[in-house]
């Protein structure tokens, strides 16, 4: 949920000077219960990914910020944030602490929480850094998620992935396909190893777009096959010749609010979307502004505390 990138809005805090390199770890200790919600709290607060374990029924969340956006009263405010969230669930406030930390480090980190995970009928998210299995009867995907958003292991990433596969499926006609807020690019790459000809990824964040360029050469697509540069919808239109017969939106609700009027510059009356990142208690207001702008929704998919639509003209 990288738009998510598009969804992860900066601190305002003034530069400091520092490496680039550095990033602040925030580290939140709680109940298993409060997974969605940290996880939603970090994101709206601009932490780039999340990384999240439970050992011996507690919870452990990781978010990471970019040290040159944030200052310590920054990082007070969020864990504020984190303890009344808690509290307003009838759950004990979490510990909240915070450490400076390198992006080898933050790489490092990765790999201690994220592991081979199937996702849906026929996908199968592969860390990069694990030799490729020989014999293997789902649909491969090998990811880096370096310092962007998106393992495929959160509830919102799953629920894409798993309606992507469906739409894939049903589709006999060649398919160009958008993923706005691409994030790592998993589910473009995961489009493309199910069967779409094309992919047109964009994101605000520089540091997603790399991701996304490093992960296309590591599944072996070319430039032609998965088309990223930064940006939103409006490079999407500008570089398309006729409309795309499918998009995905992995981010925030809010930020989905925005896009929607804007979905129409990129699809025609035959085209379908994928929206997610979208908590039950958002729904309404979703469906209200896509009834608004003409878009039905066609099939509602639920996981945790968060549901996908695809929607429809």
């Amino acid at each position: 949920m990288a738009d998510p990138q598009l969804g992860r809005q900066r601190q305002s805090a003034p530069p400091m000077t520092s490496p680039p390199s550095q990033w602040w770890e925030i580290k939140v200790v709680g109940m298993p219960l409060l997974d969605d919600l940290l996880f939603w709290r970090l994101q709206e607060e601009g932490c780039q990914g999340t990384a999240s374990q439970v050992v011996n029924q507690e919870l452990t969340v990781c978010g990471y910020l970019s040290l040159d956006r944030v200052q310590l009263p920054d990082l007070e405010k969020i864990a504020k944030c984190l303890r009344r969230d808690a509290q307003s669930v009838q759950q004990p406030a979490p510990d909240v602490s915070w450490q400076l930390i390198t992006e080898e480090d933050w790489a490092h980190n990765w790999r201690d929480y994220w592991h081979p995970q199937a996702v849906g009928n026929r996908l199968l998210i592969y860390p990069a850094w694990l030799e490729v299995p020989e014999d293997c009867e789902r649909v491969l995907i090998r990811l880096n998620p370096g310092v962007a958003f998106g393992t495929g292991a959160h509830a919102t990433t799953q629920l894409c992935l798993r309606a992507l596969e469906r739409q894939i499926q049903e589709q006999s006609n060649a398919l160009t396909v958008a993923d706005i807020g691409c994030g790592t690019g998993i589910l473009s790459i995961a489009a493309l190893r199910l069967g779409a000809d094309k992919a047109y990824a964009v994101d605000l964040d520089p540091l997603a777009v790399g991701a996304t360029q490093a992960n296309r050469d590591l599944n072996g697509f070319s430039s032609d096959q998965l088309w990223v540069t930064e940006g939103s919808i409006e490079q999407i239109a500008q570089s398309i010749q006729q409309p795309v017969q499918g998009f995905c939106c992995n981010i925030l609700a809010h930020v989905i609010l925005s896009l929607i009027p804007r979905f129409a510059d990129i699809t025609d009356d035959k085209s379908w979307g994928i929206l997610s990142g979208i908590l039950d208690t958002q729904r309404p207001m979703i469906l209200e502004m896509l009834h608004t702008h003409n878009w039905r929704v066609r099939h509602t998919d639920h996981e945790q505390d968060w549901c996908s639509l695809m929607i429809e003209r």
